[in-house]
């Protein structure tokens, strides 16, 4: 195991801690629903949305302990996506992260239940953490990008064109949109809010957003790659999901070889962004690269 290995498996460990502290407490007579959303919160995965948020405050000089919770929320934010992404009435899928998703576990009604719940806690989460701030302007900023991002002008937006498009030829461009809204979006969001968390000047808070822009779309590409070359046992879930659903991917449009280029392309447009900024960027720039080489 190399050194980005072991500061990676300590990062994820660290945030896995913190993701148990900021579950809410399994009690009272709606506990069937809180445990619902600790099921799916506490199911592990690569942990690297917080990850990012924290980092993206800590690389322009912020203090990272404020940007905690809102790494949480983002946290609770891609898994309420998670729940609702594998209903029945969307990719019906059975597992996730090798365990059974949400909906077969607690039935699709606290599945909704659970995936809104998450959504209205990150919030909840982010607000109680900014009232009496010092600065609240920035964190209002903050959660503004958050919200922006995972909404109807970004993850949601981009969710809405994916389903739309199934069964249906759709073009590389049409294709982009899905993948920069649906996934690379809420990247987006969190480094910019944990810059600005951290006070990022604007050329910092540029070259983290081509950053996380890059990265964000490189994630997504290598994911349809891994749906066809990946291994089972590794990713947790099924792999040729997006053929059976008749989905549109990088690989269907343009072929393996070619999407693996756009992708490594990508990684070095966001390395070089990331590391003019200054020379505390190593873990970023790694980063980059295990998106572009993982194997789940």
């Amino acid at each position: 195991m190399n050194n980005f290995d072991t500061e990676l498996k300590e990062r994820t460990a660290y945030v896995e801690k913190i993701v148990y502290d900021y579950c809410p407490k399994e009690e009272g007579l709606q506990k069937i629903i809180i445990e619902a959303m600790n099921y799916s919160l506490k199911a592990g995965g690569k942990r690297l949305r917080p990850i990012l948020t924290m980092e993206a405050c800590k690389v322009v000089g912020g203090n990272v302990e404020d940007a905690i919770p809102f790494a949480m929320a983002i946290e609770m934010i891609h898994t309420y996506s998670l729940i609702h992404d594998d209903l029945p009435a969307l990719d019906n899928d059975d597992l996730r992260r090798g365990k059974k998703t949400n909906h077969i576990v607690y039935g699709e009604d606290m599945a909704i239940l659970a995936g809104d719940a998450l959504l209205n806690y990150a919030f909840e989460v982010m607000l109680s953490n900014s009232i009496d701030k010092e600065n609240p302007n920035k964190y209002l900023k903050a959660i503004n990008e958050i919200a922006k991002t995972s909404g109807i002008y970004g993850m949601i937006g981009g969710q809405v064109v994916d389903i739309q498009s199934e069964n249906k030829q759709i073009s590389k461009e049409m294709l982009d949109y899905i993948h920069n809204n649906k996934t690379a979006a809420i990247i987006i969001g969190c480094m910019r809010a944990g810059a600005i968390i951290g006070d990022a000047t604007q050329e910092q808070l540029e070259k983290i957003t081509k950053y996380a822009k890059n990265i964000g779309l490189s994630f997504q590409i290598v994911d349809d790659i891994l749906d066809i070359v990946g291994d089972e046992s590794k990713l947790g879930k099924k792999v040729g999901s997006d053929i059976e659903n008749h989905k549109s991917t990088y690989p269907s449009l343009i072929g393996l070889d070619e999407s693996k280029n756009i992708a490594y392309e990508l990684i070095q447009e966001a390395k070089e962004s990331i590391n003019s900024i200054n020379k505390e960027t190593k873990f970023l720039s790694d980063l980059a690269d295990y998106i572009i080489d993982r194997e789940y």
